[in-house]
């Protein structure tokens, strides 16, 4: 009898699934019908993100603020990076980049600044002008040579220069190999437990300019900073792939909430200005991962010796 009954709530909860991948699949009469929820659906679904729980400053313990880099080249972070291009196999899934990059340009995400510390906006425009650069390849500047009392714009609007004596570069999603993300880690005391919420995240890629003049590969730059809590409502409509169940993806903000993603420690806050792990600890990469381990220890066992008696 037990064994019935959960099997049925298996099939429910797999028949829930189907529906949460996209929506209709296996009642749909034609493709285009593929995706789009009912009005029925519509009106008994809540899509929204859960709502983080109120923490009163009297409420924390201990708290500690912390970067972490997580490298896309870890296959446990693949779901952030791909597909790197438009996906064309009619599910709409985006790169977590692609999803930020097209709610900023839609107008949807405007909490963007240029550090971590969140002083100061900064508009999506002035963000797109890293995304591209030009500079004269050496056959435009015999042209300019030729024209010393020319600007380059009348050059272009006279044809003399045009897109063939340029250079150019252009950042695509697939340039983005990591992100930084700042998050805090808090003892609740109401609730007795050591949790963690993210307060920003960063892509980071090597610069146009940069991807232009390497020769090799360039060092990945911070791009621009998402106070996550203005994003959270964006990050939930778009999904992530779930390679051990395609049929439930799960969004980005459950993804980075729950913390499925790989990330190593680059900084603490500290009295030192916040100074990054590999200003200490220079030029030796184990003793800068060790590091990393010793902050996440420090914090760990400040819960575990809590419960000391």
């Amino acid at each position: 009898m037990n064994r019935k009954i959960f099997l049925s709530v298996a099939l429910l909860v797999a028949g829930v699934s189907v529906g949460f991948a996209q929506s209709n699949l296996l009642n749909a009469k034609k493709p285009s019908e593929i995706g789009k929820k009912t009005a029925e659906q519509d009106s008994l679904d809540y899509d929204k993100p859960l709502p983080y729980g109120y923490v009163g400053d009297r409420d924390m313990l201990f708290s500690k603020k912390v970067w972490e880099i997580v490298d896309l080249d870890q296959r446990i972070n693949f779901p952030m990076y791909f597909p790197t291009e438009d996906s064309n196999l009619g599910d709409g899934r985006k790169s977590l980049f692609k999803t930020l990059i097209d709610a900023m340009k839609a107008g949807k995400l405007t909490e963007v600044y240029d550090d971590s510390y969140f002083i100061t906006k900064v508009a999506a425009e002035n963000i797109e002008e890293k995304f591209f650069f030009k500079e004269l390849n050496e056959s435009g500047i015999d042209v300019k040579n030729q024209y010393p009392d020319k600007d380059i714009a009348a050059l272009e609007a006279e044809g003399i220069i045009n897109a063939e004596h340029y250079n150019t570069s252009t950042l695509q999603p697939s340039d983005v190999t990591k992100y930084k993300i700042l998050g805090v880690w808090y003892f609740d005391k109401r609730q007795g437990e050591l949790k963690y919420r993210i307060l920003g995240i960063c892509p980071m890629a090597p610069s146009a300019l940069d991807k232009l003049r390497s020769s090799g590969e360039a060092e990945p730059v911070e791009l621009f900073w998402v106070f996550y809590p203005a994003a959270r409502d964006i990050l939930h409509e778009a999904k992530a792939f779930n390679e051990r169940n395609s049929s439930m993806p799960i969004t980005f903000d459950h993804l980075l909430n729950s913390r499925r993603f790989s990330g190593t420690i680059v900084k603490e806050e500290n009295v030192y200005g916040d100074r990054l792990i590999e200003e200490y600890m220079r030029e030796n990469s184990q003793m800068q991962l060790l590091e990393a381990e010793r902050v996440k220890e420090k914090i760990r066992n400040f819960e575990q010796d809590m419960w000391n008696y």
